[in-house]
């Protein structure tokens, strides 16, 4: 029987502080109160009653009890976290056909999820899912070619189309390795290096652009790649820098250990990525896809994204409808 007083919000708190080390930071990442977090932590140590933190050393480390615990917590949290996100999309059997269409970003590892998430759930039913760039993908859906669209929001609203937020995603910095100190001016840094663009078709390339622009900023006219990963491997050669998002520099998992991701040295901005749904569709159908997604988002990006870079706590994260 589990220790009365260990509960699933002080499991979360304790794997946010053991990557962290920070109360500061864990508060962020959880969205409670630095004292409701020392609170969760205190009452998990009581009830298990042993010391899982050494709470005179900054940042914070694990005891020997502390780290043995994690191990455990941790894939605990990931089965109930997938048994969650697959229990989301209760029942699709009375669909007759489903076409829908993912933003690329995703093609890692939540298209392959979620696919096998709804067609599990889609019993005789007609199913189709496409993955393509967000500018392709809004067209579909604007075009009725898809019952449902994921991807980046253009800004402008559809005529006969529902939008059901899901993520925030800010716009980052990727430089080779080493290459730019965060604490010092790391545009001057980077003046030598050239800035590799996203092809100009892309949404994404009209967002950082517009961005730019609207900060003042004028790079020369270089280098313009249509593959995300091409620019991510061109940034790890040390051709050039670039400014992309957390989806995308998580997409890149390959080259991380040659790229530096850093805050953005100007203004900050971000874009959202959007469910769409025909107007025919209203209702709990894609009520469920989204937030299903908004779970594998969570769990495959976010989560992993924060470990790695703490500094996008509060910043990357899920919309609620």
């Amino acid at each position: 029987m589990i220790a009365k007083g260990v509960t699933l919000r002080g499991l979360e708190v304790f794997e946010a502080l053991a990557s962290s080390g920070s109360v500061a930071q864990t508060a962020k990442i959880t969205g409670l109160s630095q004292p409701a977090v020392s609170q969760q932590l205190s009452k998990l140590e009581q009830s298990l009653a042993t010391n899982l933190i050494e709470h005179n050393k900054r940042p914070m480390r694990l005891t020997q009890a502390g780290q043995s615990f994690l191990i455990r917590a941790k894939s605990a949290l990931a089965e109930l976290r997938l048994a969650h996100t697959e229990l989301t999309v209760m029942d699709l059997a009375h669909l007759k056909a489903l076409s829908i269409g993912l933003i690329d970003d995703f093609d890692n590892d939540l298209t392959p999820r979620l696919a096998t998430i709804l067609a599990d759930s889609l019993t005789g039913c007609k199913f189709k899912l496409i993955t393509a760039p967000s500018h392709e993908i809004s067209k579909a859906i604007e075009e009725k070619q898809l019952h449902m669209a994921i991807s980046a929001n253009t800004g402008t609203m559809m005529e006969g189309i529902l939008e059901y937020p899901l993520v925030r995603d800010p716009f980052i910095l990727v430089a080779p390795k080493g290459s730019a100190d965060p604490q010092g001016d790391i545009m001057a840094q980077l003046q030598d290096l050239p800035f590799l663009r996203y092809d100009q078709d892309q949404l994404i390339s009209r967002q950082i652009e517009g961005h730019l622009k609207r900060q003042k900023l004028d790079f020369p006219q270089r280098f313009e790649l249509g593959s995300h990963l091409a620019l991510m491997a061109m940034v790890a050669r040390n051709i050039g820098w670039s400014v992309t998002t957390p989806l995308g520099y998580m997409r890149a998992e390959r080259f991380h250990d040659q790229v530096d991701a850093l805050p953005l040295p100007f203004k900050p901005f971000s874009r959202e990525i959007t469910l769409y749904a025909s107007a025919d569709w209203a209702g709990q159908v894609p009520n469920d896809v989204a937030q299903t997604m908004r779970n594998l988002v969570q769990r495959y990006i976010i989560d992993p994204a924060v470990i790695q870079l703490p500094w996008l706590a509060g910043e990357l994260r899920v919309l609620e409808g």
